[in-house]
């Protein structure tokens, strides 16, 4: 365990003051922080099936309105043969939230049942979480972008569905989640034999 105030590491269990500065070590972890991750993660999976559920775009052209889902945008994306965007649009905001969802209740499940693992493979994982929560709101900045940029009143015009709210509702929950994780926990129980 190491001292949070000098750093010097010493051996667990070991003694309650610092050797070198005198500082008082705790080596227990404290679990709390999955609390507040079951907390957020539920948050989060709420907010995602209104978000797959209503319309993320409401498009008004020539007098006629249409709305799609975001896998209809995906599909309607392929019909037109824009394929590249479609694949972006169905990894970002299909794909990536879901890995997201297994990957945070894996973390938490493993932790809360105390299950003896490799903690390099475990730390990986909760580092990729860590870094892909900020690229999933992708989805919604393209919403937003089209409806500032396309608002011709008579021509044509774009505006977010409910469902925009909810995805980037969601996708903040899943970050606060994976914020509310302790990766100290991860090295407190996992197997340092297994990487």
């Amino acid at each position: 365990m190491g001292c949070p105030h000098c750093g010097r590491v010493h051996e667990a269990p070991g003694p309650d003051m610092c050797v070198r500065c005198g500082w008082r070590l705790a080596a227990n972890v404290p679990d709390t922080s999955l609390q507040w991750v079951w907390a957020w993660f539920f948050a989060g999976l709420i907010a995602y099936i209104p978000a797959n559920i209503y319309p993320m775009l409401r498009t008004q052209s020539l007098g006629r309105t249409s709305e799609s889902t975001i896998l209809e945008g995906v599909v309607e994306l392929l019909h037109y043969g824009s394929y590249s965007v479609a694949i972006i649009v169905f990894v970002a905001s299909i794909a990536i939230p879901i890995g997201k969802f297994f990957a945070i209740a894996y973390l938490a499940l493993s932790i809360q049942r105390k299950v003896r693992q490799g903690v390099h493979g475990r730390y990986r994982l909760y580092e990729v979480v860590e870094f892909i929560g900020r690229w999933s709101m992708i989805d919604v900045f393209v919403v937003a972008i089209l409806a500032a940029l396309v608002q011709l009143d008579f021509a044509a015009t774009i505006n977010p569905g409910i469902a925009a709210i909810s995805f980037a509702l969601s996708v903040a929950f899943t970050m606060l989640s994976a914020q509310s994780f302790n990766p100290k926990t991860i090295w407190a129980y996992g197997d340092h034999s297994k990487t």
